[in-house]
């Protein structure tokens, strides 16, 4: 049985209240989420939801892109975060290629992630195959969100982590796959990486939330990487990414601390021996 810590939150969000807040102004706050220690403390947090991302594969697997994630791994991580989480309501990536099987298989593989304890599946794209295996899982009853702009299973097909819709054929193309997931029955959609005018085109255009990285702050709500966020890493420095804490350097200063005083048998100390 789970542990539920205290949390500012007083019941989990559901399906609904992503358009509840959409409706009534109020932003969204999404945070990417891969483990039980970092679940434990979202769960003490005001976070709304998490995301179980396929983007694991890069910032703890360390691949060099999200394709490398799987189902194993995917299913490993969302039962780490929910044995750790609140109240928050936790999508789970449904990794390359897995939604790109047949409706038998993909509802397997979806199958094993809301076993797993996620409440709902995020899917990358929006071509028509991909919004007809949306519009059948959601008539099973799952809750999908869906990913459009910088989808970064398809990072060989656009040549790169490149900025989406900045021609306006472009836009026009990200709107309209936009409505098709709407269409479909996705309950929200993450805008990642496109222009601040395209990216408030698409949100006003549509009745569900959209959730952005990289997409400015005229989307419904805001989701970044956990590692990303609080400056646990310093390699990967986007445009869009603001680290809201020095988490590298506090790390570091105590890991150099402990390895000062243990050399000079400084620790342990009598108070930390039996």
């Amino acid at each position: 049985m789970r542990q539920v810590p205290v949390n500012h939150a007083t019941k989990t969000m559901t399906i609904h209240d992503f358009k509840r807040k959409k409706e009534q102004h109020t932003k969204i706050t999404m945070l990417t989420c891969y483990d039980y220690p970092s679940a434990r403390m979202i769960a003490e947090s005001p976070i709304d939801c998490v995301l179980v991302g396929d983007s694991v594969a890069m910032a703890v697997h360390g691949h060099a892109s999200t394709i490398m994630a799987t189902m194993d791994m995917m299913v490993l991580h969302t039962e780490a975060v929910v044995r750790g989480i609140g109240p928050q309501f936790i999508i789970s990536d449904l990794p390359f290629l897995c939604h790109r099987v047949s409706d038998v298989d993909t509802v397997q593989n979806v199958r094993k992630l809301l076993q797993a304890g996620a409440h709902a599946i995020k899917i990358e794209g929006a071509d028509p195959h991909a919004c007809q295996t949306i519009a059948t899982l959601v008539t099973n009853g799952i809750p999908i969100m869906g990913h459009i702009g910088l989808t970064p299973q398809s990072v060989h097909q656009l040549g790169g982590y490149k900025i989406q819709g900045k021609e306006e054929e472009q836009a026009q193309q990200l709107l309209q796959q936009a409505q098709a997931l709407e269409a479909a029955g996705c309950f929200a959609v993450v805008i990642e990486c496109v222009p601040k005018h395209v990216a408030g085109t698409i949100t006003k255009a549509l009745k569900i939330p959209t959730i952005g990285i990289g997409a400015s702050v005229e989307t419904d709500g805001q989701v970044l990487v956990w590692h990303d966020m609080l400056g646990l890493q310093t390699e990967f420095k986007p445009r869009f990414l603001k680290q809201f804490a020095n988490g590298k350097d506090v790390l570091m200063a105590g890991i150099h601390k402990y390895a000062d005083q243990v050399q000079h048998a400084q620790f342990p100390t009598p108070e930390h021996a039996y």
